[in-house]
């Protein structure tokens, strides 16, 4: 049991593997997730004097008005964030504060980038196949060495991951700038970007007409397989005991603390990298600066109010990439900017990991018969 002094991400670490997580039970609390968000959204709107049936008319359309918005907007934004949000949670569960999840996407995606550059465009189907496979493991080794170099740092040195892993972002991003100006630099030496990624090497799509791609299946089956190893195996119980009190899991003589941190850090490096590489073969087909919009920082929120829960985490991807995509038409077509979205998924956190905060309390008091 955690104590009433224990961080709102201990606390969700213990109620996501206690509470029930049926599927019924996530579609409603991201149904009340969503009504939450409209509601702040409104909120805002009408402060900030912009016309809120009109925005969110806008929204409605750029994430959920058609077939193409729903698969080519909404749910392919979802696929990067649903990986990367992954990769945060199995390192909450753990008591890890990963907040490098970003560092280790544009690493994931710059080695696939390079990887692709020395495979060149195959002659045959099975030689492509193999070669996507090799590209996206690439950067999924990518991200989980980013995140090692953080690991080592906080298991020899004592240097805390949530200061390693900001600065560690920051190196990747200036590293991604080095190498589409210089090794990775498309042929004609004009933009500062890696040449395009041969036809034969991209994910292939799900849906013909639509940029869906293979990447939604991955991310669906690793969500899946993240809950039942966590729930169902002996690494799972290892990472969720350390998780919730290292301590005790070290004096238990059952359960290598420092093994298990290792584990765990660079198991989320290698989804966040995943991640990258994803989006690399499956969305942008080049390497460029600002590659990502950010989504190893969304992928924190989509984790946290998922409560760490690997299959929550399906569902607030789904929102969170709803949200981003109608941002964009909010912005096109009722002139909203786009960062009033950003405001309400701050609000979202705070809300939900107030939450947390003062339902830990209630327990402690209820614990202690004050």
């Amino acid at each position: 049991m955690l104590s009433a002094s224990a961080t709102p991400v201990d606390q969700m670490a213990v109620t996501a593997s206690s509470r029930h997580s049926g599927v019924g039970a996530w579609v409603l609390r991201t149904g009340a997730l969503a009504a939450i968000a409209l509601s702040v959204l409104v909120l805002l709107l009408l402060a900030t004097g912009h016309d809120a049936s009109a925005a969110l008319s806008a929204l409605a359309r750029g994430a959920f008005g058609s077939w193409y918005a729903i698969t080519s907007a909404t749910l392919v934004r979802a696929v990067p964030l649903a990986l990367a949000g992954l990769a945060v949670a199995i390192a909450f569960r753990a008591g890890i504060l990963n907040v490098g999840a970003e560092g280790q996407l544009l690493m994931g995606a710059a080695i696939g980038a390079a990887v692709a550059a020395i495979v060149g465009s195959p002659s045959s189907t099975p030689a492509a196949a193999l070669a996507i496979v090799v590209i996206l493991l690439a950067g999924a080794l990518a991200g989980g060495a980013w995140a090692a170099i953080a690991a080592v740092l906080r298991q020899r040195y004592g240097v805390l991951e949530v200061i390693s892993t900001i600065m560690l972002n920051f190196l990747a991003q200036y590293l991604i700038g080095w190498l589409v100006r210089g090794p990775l630099q498309e042929p004609a030496r004009i933009n500062p970007q890696s040449a395009s990624l041969p036809d034969a090497l991209h994910l292939p799509v799900l849906l013909e007409g639509t940029r869906l791609h293979m990447g939604l299946l991955l991310a669906i089956a690793l969500a899946v397989g993240a809950w039942w190893w966590l729930k169902e195996t002996a690494g799972g119980f290892r990472l969720r005991a350390v998780g919730s009190n290292a301590w005790a899991a070290a004096t238990s003589g059952q359960i290598r603390v420092t093994r298990t941190v290792m584990g765990a850090f660079i198991l989320s490096g290698a989804l966040a990298g995943l991640a990258g590489s994803v989006e690399y073969t499956g969305v942008t087909y080049a390497l460029y600066d600002n590659f990502s919009p950010g989504y190893g920082f969304t992928a924190i929120a989509v984790a946290l109010l998922a409560r760490l829960h690997p299959l929550g985490v399906l569902a607030t991807a789904l929102l969170f990439g709803a949200l981003e995509a109608g941002a964009n038409a909010m912005q096109r077509d009722a002139g909203v900017p786009s960062v009033v979205v950003s405001v309400v998924e701050a609000t979202l956190i705070l809300l939900v990991v107030s939450a947390e905060r003062w339902r830990s309390r209630v327990v402690a008091r209820a614990e202690s018969g004050t």
